[in-house]
């Protein structure tokens, strides 16, 4: 089933990012709210509670906006530690602020690695565990269980939305590469018509070029070396005279034939519709990503059908698109080369390469190995092949090949 447009339409992270702000806010809001009321009704002191609320909400409100303004993890990181720090004088004033360390808990597991959001959760629930004992002088089980229940559940929900976010990330990411390929491929399909129509032309220029020459211009050559023989031969002088004219007029005529036969022979046989559709992707590469990419054609090329300049067109569209979506290459050189029986593309790059072995292995392919795939599976079907030799950090050579024996002259 073909994609539609419903289906390239980009679903960022970016709703998800703005409920868990909003969601984030609130939940600091509400439980410093508490705090407050709780401190006021344990007979704690009420403008210090009120003032530990304030400075918790603020340095909440103010960090957020700036951490996530700077994009940085590091400021982020410090952002959690102060409000940490802020949260402890707030359990000094009362021990009714512990309600806070769930909000705690979900940043911790948002904003830090696994291993130090574990490291703050534990110290976090220690304070917790710590502030009844050094305002009461004691404490309970259900004051050192039940938070250890909602801080594992807390960190658990903060850490599965973290994954909802990467996924979700995934999927943009995903999504725009797929809209990339729609839109490549439309473009291919143009240059496929484009290739088509070249070689339709250069065939019909080619057929009639061919049957003048070997028709017309026969027919006047033999007229013309008829009557150039009978002309000295001949008694008659007004015979002679006439042999004479239908001699010049064949041979204006046969003159006039070669011309246009000449006319007729296509520039697009020294530069062949693939040559020229190879040469604007090559340069559509340089110029759009910056990377050094050149054509090598060889001299003795012949004229290909169309059914292998298709498929070695779409081999190089696929093989450039890997090129400029994975290889991170500085350099590529796309090659076309008569090789006697068969012609062979080659595409050579200095990317990052890949685990060739493995990739032959895999049971599952990641979308990116599709690509090499498809181009595999067309060549094969038309009696060709695809080699490829790579490494990690060794750059990627792709070798097509197509047997092009009927197609010699």
């Amino acid at each position: 089933m073909p994609l539609s447009q419903a289906d390239l339409a980009p679903v960022g992270p970016g709703r998800y990012v703005r409920a868990m702000e909003v969601g984030q806010h609130v939940i600091a809001l509400v439980l410093t709210s508490v705090g407050v009321i709780r401190a006021a009704v344990s007979g704690a002191d009420v403008p210090a509670a009120v003032i530990a609320g304030v400075v918790f909400l603020a340095w909440h409100t103010a960090g957020s906006v700036v951490s996530a303004r700077s994009g940085s993890t590091t400021v982020a990181a410090w952002w959690l530690l102060g409000l940490v720090a802020v949260w402890i004088g707030a359990t000094i004033v009362s021990a009714e602020f512990v309600w806070l360390a769930f909000l705690l808990w979900l940043l911790a597991g948002h904003l830090l690695s696994l291993g130090w959001g574990l490291a703050l959760s534990v110290f976090v629930f220690a304070v917790v565990v710590a502030a009844p004992l050094l305002h009461h002088g004691g404490t309970s089980y259900g004051i050192v269980f039940g938070p250890l229940v909602g801080g594992v559940f807390a960190y658990g929900i903060s850490r599965g939305y973290l994954q909802l976010l990467r996924d979700a990330a995934e999927r943009e990411r995903l999504v725009i590469s797929l809209r990339s390929a729609h839109a490549e491929m439309a473009d291919l399909q143009d240059e496929l018509a484009a290739a088509q129509r070249q070689s339709g032309i250069v065939a019909e220029r080619t057929r009639i070029s061919r049957d003048i020459h070997d028709t017309v211009a026969q027919s006047l050559s033999s007229i013309r070396l008829l009557a150039h023989a009978q002309v000295d031969g001949s008694p008659d002088p007004a015979a002679a005279r006439t042999l004479g004219q239908i001699e010049a007029l064949a041979g204006d005529g046969l003159g006039d034939v070669r011309r246009i036969v000449a006319a007729l022979a296509p520039m697009e046989l020294e530069d062949n519709a693939l040559a020229g559709a190879l040469q604007r992707m090559v340069d559509r590469l340089r110029d759009e990503t910056g990377v050094d990419a050149t054509l090598r054609l060889d001299d003795t090329l012949p004229i290909l059908s169309t059914e292998v300049e298709v498929a070695l067109l779409r081999t190089a569209q696929s093989a450039l698109a890997n090129v400029r979506r994975h290889a991170d290459a500085g350099r590529v050189v796309v090659s076309l080369i008569d090789a006697g029986d068969t012609v062979r593309l080659d595409i050579i790059d200095d990317g990052s390469g890949f685990d060739l072995p493995a990739w032959e292995n895999a049971r599952e392919a990641p979308p990116s190995s599709f690509g090499l795939r498809y181009m595999r599976d067309r060549l094969r079907e038309l009696g060709g092949g695809l080699d490829i030799e790579t490494a990690p950090g060794e750059g990627t050579a792709i070798s097509g090949h197509l047997s092009i024996g009927r197609g010699r002259p």
